[in-house]
């Protein structure tokens, strides 16, 4: 099944890269720099690698997606303030990888400042971290220390010409984490189309899906649609549990037949731009809910409308996930899968025998994207406009003796995007249907 090409967004420009660079650079305290690796090749097995992915925070900052890269910030330096070392030019290796960029070509490219190849990175860190008295680094990569003792070693070249001797390293996660909490309208751009490729791919395995047919036939549809659309594949590991797989919750093995009367949950998105897409649907393999699947179902749908519908500026996730917890736990009692007063099984926390996950995550460059969830120990971060955040309650009911038959076994969940903006929200996923007279009239109209 082909289908349409949706029309790609336009390209992140590097007028916004390097305004990304400046309002980094402005925040540090004097005399500093930034030392930003990339990412770099891994191997899969023997001596092939796995697809290059660039770190998403270089990615951020450059826009650059060659592996083995590096970016110097130096606030105030008149030669140039963004200083990218890259890949050598290699006839031989780029006979087989392909074309490198090359110092010219990042220029060129990419409107960086200054670059050189990595074979004159030796030579040339000394001169460009000469006076540096701190320099900021991604403390949790794992060559950091490298980074910095090298750094260091370097520096103190500098040092002996008299120039003030470097003083230490701070985090710089911190401020460029802060950064890319807050999307721009070209960021949203770019996840509207990821969130519309993943939206088409759901809605082709619902119109596949058929009792016979295996878990990876359904993942296999929902990675074609990615590639087809022009991604570069799914966000993160494609989850299609049949049954009580679902009630695995990061459940990728997908290897299982799909039965009739029994649900499939399908959580996947496409990468676009390095930007993902992340919904979840749980629907029928056959195209009819029975009437178990559909009472549960509407007790999760209720409380994920219910928590799309209060996303607004000011609120906070914390606020959202509690009214998801009390919608859920309601619903519970009156299945008859908890007893008990409506409080007293919120304040036990009897539903997290059920539910077990929190309601909601950040999206961005990263599926679960980067950005605090809290001002402080005690205060939870209230939503901006420009955010961008998942909403996905589920209930996932064990096959135990105590829970009726006709619910055991049973994994929903219910997944959206949704941006904040100046007036409440916009949801980026509202292609693919949720109500159950939707799911089933499109699955039956296939």
């Amino acid at each position: 099944m082909l289908t349409d090409v949706l029309p790609r967004p336009p390209a992140i420009t590097r007028a916004e890269y390097h305004q990304r660079r400046d309002t980094l650079m402005a925040q540090l305290l004097t005399n500093a720099a930034v030392i930003l690796p990339g990412g770099s090749l891994v191997t899969r097995s023997n001596d092939s690698e796995y697809t290059f992915r660039q770190s998403s925070d270089f990615y951020y900052l450059t826009g650059i997606s060659e592996p083995d890269a590096l970016l110097v910030l130096l606030p105030g330096r008149e030669a140039g303030q963004s200083v990218v070392f890259c890949q050598d030019r290699d006839p031989t290796m780029e006979a087989w990888t392909g074309r490198r960029l090359g110092a010219q070509g990042v220029i060129t490219a990419h409107g960086i400042d200054q670059a050189f190849e990595n074979a004159e990175r030796e030579a040339m860190m000394p001169e460009l971290l000469a006076g540096r008295e701190l320099l900021y680094l991604p403390l949790d990569h794992d060559g950091a220390l490298d980074i910095a003792e090298e750094a260091l070693s370097q520096a103190k070249a500098g040092q002996r010409r008299g120039l003030p001797a470097l003083k230490g390293w701070m985090d710089v996660n911190p401020l460029i984490h802060a950064m890319r909490q807050i999307k721009s309208e070209a960021e949203i751009a770019l996840l509207r189309h990821a969130t519309a490729i993943s939206a088409h791919a759901h809605v082709r395995a619902m119109c596949t899906a058929r009792p016979g047919l295996s878990e990876y036939q359904l993942q296999a549809e929902l990675e074609h649609e990615f590639v087809w659309q022009g991604g570069s594949g799914p966000a993160y590991s494609t989850i299609v549990g049949g049954g009580a797989n679902a009630c695995v919750l990061h459940y990728i093995e997908n290897s299982a037949p799909l039965a009739d009367g029994e649900l499939v949950l399908i959580d996947a998105g496409a990468e676009f731009e390095l930007y993902a897409g992340d919904i979840t649907r749980t629907f029928p393999v056959s195209g009819r809910f029975n009437d178990a699947q559909r009472a549960l179902y509407q007790v999760v749908l209720h409380a994920q409308e219910r928590a799309v519908a209060a996303i607004q500026p000011g609120v906070t996730l914390a606020d959202i996930h509690k009214g998801v917890v009390a919608d859920l736990t309601a619903g519970l009692i009156e299945l008859g899968l908890l007893e008990g007063e409506l409080q007293t099984c919120i304040d036990e926390q009897h539903y997290r025998r059920f539910y077990l996950h929190s309601t909601s995550h950040w999206l961005g460059l990263d599926v679960h994207d980067v950005g605090t969830y809290r001002l402080n120990a005690d205060t939870p971060r209230p939503l901006e406009p420009g955010m961008v955040l998942t909403v996905e309650p589920g209930l996932y009911i064990p096959d135990e003796t105590d829970i009726p038959v006709a619910y055991r076994g049973i994994g929903i969940r219910i997944e959206d995007n949704v941006v904040v903006t100046n007036q409440g929200h916009e949801v980026l996923t509202d292609q693919v249907p949720k109500r159950v007279a939707d799911i089933e009239a499109l699955m039956a109209s296939d």
